[in-house]
């Protein structure tokens, strides 16, 4: 009974200890400019059959050019996808489908993006688009970006 009580609570440590990580580590990224939103990569053959599969939340940070995309539930220490401002186009712009409102918070807009030849799409409140759109199209002066406007 002694050695399951132990394992128990180590067991348990472990878990609030991730737990906390995960916590302390959302609020840093948040602190550091960070904005919430979800991520779905998509494979170039995507039927939408399973639209609520793949769907992260995640911290994105805007660094320079580049824009992190950090997952909460990594023990990763830096971000899980960097975007680059150059090479990023929006080829969609859509609302959640009535499926995805369970996968992703409510009142957001689904990006469909392309970069450097990966699909992915990215799900965000209205306020958080605003400044993802402002962001893109802020490229200094003289550089081409890949931006190109959804239809």
């Amino acid at each position: 009974m002694g050695t399951v009580a132990i394992v128990f609570g180590i067991v348990l440590l472990c878990a609030c200890l991730l737990l906390g990580w995960f916590a302390v580590r959302r609020v840093r990224l948040m602190r550091g400019g960070g904005v919430d939103l979800c991520l779905r990569r998509r494979p170039a053959s995507f039927d939408g059959r399973d639209a609520v599969a793949g769907w992260h939340f995640g911290v994105g940070r805007y660094q320079g050019d580049e824009f992190a995309w950090h997952r909460l539930t990594s023990v990763r220490l830096g971000p899980t996808l960097r975007m680059d401002r150059t090479d990023l186009q929006i080829v969609d712009r859509r609302a959640p489908s009535a499926v995805e409102t369970y996968a992703i918070p409510h009142a957001t807009s689904v990006l469909k993006l392309r970069t450097h030849g990966e699909d992915l799409e990215l799900a965000m409140a209205p306020g958080v688009l605003t400044g993802f759109l402002a962001w893109l199209e802020a490229a200094p002066p003289g550089r081409m970006t890949g931006y190109r406007q959804a239809s």
